[in-house]
């Protein structure tokens, strides 16, 4: 049966067995995706193979990665169809080729900067690139900061702090960049996307979604943004309708065209499961 999401201009259909995987095989977690310029696609996950690439129609095509990284969190494809590798495990971003072979690493494997520091990186999450080429990371689940590097690597300025003010994050888990230079940063636990310019100057945010987790900017004059929000993570509220797992399609300046996702978190047609919740007491 055809499942089918969304009405109108945002309409999509559900393709449930579209990845072929060998068999055996698992992603465990889907932590990210990527598409090239050719429509391959990226699976960076958690599983035993953490790239894994798909052809458009999703048949398997390679693996790699097995050797590199700790704990997927983040992929990206770049202007010059390379990808950036955020692994939080080990408090690294890799500059790879297509293929796996790692051009360059931001951050040092297995040494996380001090807790809350401010320096990179701790936990790091998610990469994105300015339209001159500059790499943006936010810096993530042991951090609250942004991370602005040139293209060769070199660091040129960090921005943010603890809080829930403006400029300041709790858990900045991702990052994207459009093509006039604004950088856009899913702070989770604060319930809402931040909006800078390219030098971190704190511009807008956006209120109106529930611990977005996921950013994707689309193409064109005025692309639209795609919001990944996760579920309630307590126990006390796993159950409450209407706050996700779901996507939600928004306009550069945050209005809501569109909601994708069943009201419910799950693993049948049309539900999206973003993360377990976890037993806490009711305060």
């Amino acid at each position: 049966m055809t499942t089918i999401l969304g009405s109108g201009e945002f309409t999509y259909r559900v393709e449930m067995d579209w990845a072929k995987l060998p068999d055996g095989w698992s992603f465990q977690d889907a932590a990210a995706v990527a598409v090239d310029a050719n429509d391959n696609v990226y699976v960076f996950n958690r599983g035993e193979h953490p790239v894994i690439v798909f052809d458009r129609e999703g048949n398997f095509l390679r693996s790699w990665g097995e050797d590199i990284f700790s704990r997927a969190h983040g992929i990206e494809v770049g202007p010059d169809q390379t990808l950036y590798c955020t692994d939080d495990g080990d408090h690294t971003v890799r500059h790879c080729t297509l293929d796996g072979k790692v051009l360059m690493t931001l951050g040092m494997a297995g040494k996380p900067a001090p807790y809350m520091s401010g320096d990179p990186f701790h936990r790091c999450t998610h990469t994105a690139q300015s339209p001159q080429g500059d790499i943006y990371v936010s810096d993530g689940y042991g951090n609250s900061r942004v991370h602005k590097y040139s293209p060769d690597g070199k660091l040129l300025f960090s921005w943010g702090e603890p809080g829930t003010d403006e400029g300041q994050f709790n858990i900045a888990h991702n990052i994207c960049c459009d093509a006039d230079g604004w950088v856009y940063v899913a702070d989770r636990e604060n319930h809402r996307v931040q909006v800078f310019d390219g030098n971190g100057k704190y511009e807008a945010q956006w209120f109106n979604m529930h611990r977005p987790c996921g950013l994707c900017m689309g193409h064109g004059t005025d692309p639209l943004m795609y919001v990944g929000e996760l579920g309630p993570g307590m126990n006390v509220n796993k159950d409450v309708p209407n706050l996700g797992p779901r996507v939600s399609v928004v306009t550069r300046k945050g209005e809501t065209l569109a909601r994708l996702g069943d009201l419910h978190q799950g693993t049948g047609p049309g539900q999206f499961m973003g993360e377990r919740p976890v037993k806490q007491p009711c305060l």
